[in-house]
């Protein structure tokens, strides 16, 4: 399945990550699916969000899952969420000439901190303080630019990032049939239930 249009977005507060995706896959002008999961967890302290093609990201996040695995096996600590995300630049750049079209945010929380990654086709590895990715992104990232501060609580951040989705859903038409939130802070990783995103959704839009 091809997926031609996506919002996803990352963004940093003071004790943790905050990620979100829409659920709409498109394919051209067809919408081939409207329950995608583009937001996928890696281990109990680190997520990442695909767009591009769906099965090229899977397949990177499938591998960089089994590596985390086998690396705390092995030493006994848990790979660094920086680890992950290089890993899964070097296995883009492993590709080349050719390409796995995927583009991913990384996020997490570990020893040193609360860590935001973005890792382009290219292999490319840049951290961030918030990011966005896909079709939706310029609407996304204006709605994040606009309020953003390092100091937020999770409150302002999952605020912020219900905005900066609700905007891409309404204007972006390859985006939409609703978010999936996630929030990873010390206390590991935490997918908002439907009625959580619900409520905050009603409540950015009064």
């Amino acid at each position: 399945m091809l997926m031609k249009g996506t919002t996803t977005v990352g963004v940093k507060f003071k004790n943790g990550v905050i990620m979100a995706s829409d659920k709409r896959a498109t394919s051209g002008t067809f919408v081939a699916s409207k329950s995608a999961v583009k937001t996928l967890k890696i281990t109990d302290y680190a997520v990442a969000t695909i767009s591009g093609l769906v099965a090229d990201g899977q397949y990177l996040v499938n591998n960089v899952r089994t590596i985390a695995d086998l690396y705390s096996l092995d030493t006994e600590r848990p790979l660094s969420v920086r680890g992950i995300a290089r890993i899964l630049a070097f296995l883009l750049r492993r590709y080349r000439p050719y390409f796995l079209l995927a583009q991913l945010i990384v996020g997490g929380v570990d020893r040193e901190g609360a860590h935001l990654f973005n890792v382009d086709p290219f292999g490319t590895l840049t951290e961030e303080d918030y990011l966005a990715t896909g079709s939706g992104s310029p609407v996304a990232i204006s709605v994040i630019e606009s309020g953003y501060s390092p100091d937020m609580d999770r409150e302002s951040a999952l605020r912020i990032v219900i905005s900066s989705m609700t905007a891409a859903l309404s204007r972006d038409a390859a985006t939409g049939d609703g978010i999936d939130v996630v929030v990873i802070d010390d206390r590991g990783v935490n997918f908002l239930s439907r009625e959580e995103i619900s409520d905050l959704v009603r409540e950015v839009l009064r």
